[in-house]
């Protein structure tokens, strides 16, 4: 679920080198895509909330300190009230509740039911005071998406194939609606006009929540430094590095020199990606379910993020992918 949700960046009419804009789709796609596998690595001798609060704390201090000197903005305390609340809700309740079901849960099967995304933001919208209903199109979209999940966590028959956890499961699925929370809440609250220095202000208030859940819970007292292998700290730092820095990057100057509808298509391709490396990679089982449930939540997704409404804004600027990506 990459690291934050900002107000996404109208599309710039300056020219843009095609080769950059190609490897920009590229690294959104694989990078974001691949961010699952990495966050399950990561988990194995990691506590989750330990570790998504250090992949988040790196990422926060030391680019807020870069972003606030480049960008020479001075946020305003509603933007920090805003970034505080955001980070909560994506970081805390989005990507460290998927840390903790991917210790539960394969990680194709997080990335496919945080897709889910598009789906609560168009809801939050819909329900929200103010806003608009939704086409017959999306609703479709929206009733295929919830039944992917309960081919999901169903009874044991379907597909001759054991069922996801039903408690995972469903921590996915409200960590998916507390990530378009926070997205829909940035849209209407101030946030930096630099989306780099928001993400890093979101980071920090984020890490400071999902350290406060880890000293909770015992995953600080229960932690011996000992324990953790050499790959669970690599994929912290590609977790940082690529999922966090650059692949934000590259989304932003995707958004900077195409289209909001052609990158809303990260929402639809990063879950394809993640169940293909967690199968080739981490030699995750696909079994038929897993099929049958794909389709249909990725159909539910295809036709929300391709539907011509007046709600699509809400589903094209989430910026992130969810609580797995940034």
């Amino acid at each position: 679920m990459s690291s934050t949700s900002q107000a996404a960046p109208t599309a710039s009419h300056a020219p843009a080198r095609p080769m950059l804009l190609w490897l920009s789709f590229a690294a959104v796609y694989i990078l974001w895509g691949s961010t699952y596998l990495f966050i399950r690595i990561g988990v194995e001798t990691i506590p989750p909330f330990m570790m998504a609060g250090l992949r988040h704390m790196l990422f926060g201090f030391v680019f807020f300190a870069i972003f606030r000197t480049t960008v020479g903005e001075r946020p305003s305390p509603r933007q920090w009230r805003t970034t505080m609340v955001t980070g909560i809700l994506l970081l805390l309740c989005g990507n460290g509740v998927v840390s903790w079901a991917e210790t539960r849960v394969p990680s194709g099967i997080a990335a496919l039911l945080v897709a889910t995304v598009s789906l609560w933001m168009v809801l939050i919208e819909w329900l929200r005071p103010g806003g608009a209903r939704p086409a017959p199109r999306v609703l479709v979209g929206i009733v295929f998406g919830f039944v992917g999940i309960i081919l999901l966590v169903g009874p044991s028959q379907i597909g001759n194939s054991e069922r996801v956890d039903p408690l995972a499961a469903l921590a996915l699925v409200l960590a998916s609606l507390a990530w378009a929370s926070g997205s829909i809440y940035a849209r209407h609250h101030p946030t930096p006009s630099s989306p780099l220095l928001g993400a890093s202000m979101q980071s920090m208030a984020g890490a400071c929540g999902l350290w406060t859940v880890a000293l909770l819970t015992g995953e600080i007292r229960e932690f011996h430094l000992a324990q953790v292998s050499l790959r669970s700290w690599l994929a912290v730092l590609y977790l940082m590095v690529f999922g966090s820095a650059l692949g934000f990057s590259a989304y932003v100057y995707i958004l900077r020199h195409s289209t909001a509808s052609r990158a809303a298509t990260y929402a639809f391709v990063n879950p394809v990606v993640a169940l293909f490396l967690g199968s080739l990679l981490g030699h995750e089982p696909v079994s038929l379910r897993t099929l049958l449930a794909s389709a249909t939540i990725l159909a539910a997704v295809l036709l929300v993020i391709t539907a011509p409404h007046k709600l699509s804004a809400a589903v094209e600027e989430e910026i992130v992918p969810a609580p797995g990506e940034v």
